[in-house]
């Protein structure tokens, strides 16, 4: 199964739809709350270039927010990424 990093906050109603779809297919993943650890914002804009949240990586690659993610599962690539096809 791939590495899959989120950063969110608790009340971004977007952060909570990625977290409900990888939940949906028992994907682990690794959640930095920026608001609790604000050192990690700049570390999430470093990584991935965007100051909103959710920003999600897979497999050290930036994904983008929650409408890129639904997107790839959309087009049937999500899975591909998550490595659930392998």
């Amino acid at each position: 199964m791939a590495k899959v990093e989120l950063y969110t906050t608790a009340w971004c109603p977007f952060c909570i739809r990625a977290k409900r779809l990888l939940d949906s297919k028992s994907v682990s993943y690794e959640d930095t709350d920026v608001d609790r650890d604000p050192a990690q914002r700049q570390v999430m804009q470093q990584r991935g270039g965007a100051h909103t949240v959710p920003q999600i990586f897979i497999n050290e690659h930036p994904i983008g927010g929650c409408d890129e993610l639904y997107a790839l599962e959309r087009a049937g690539e999500l899975d591909v990424l998550l490595g659930a096809s392998e």
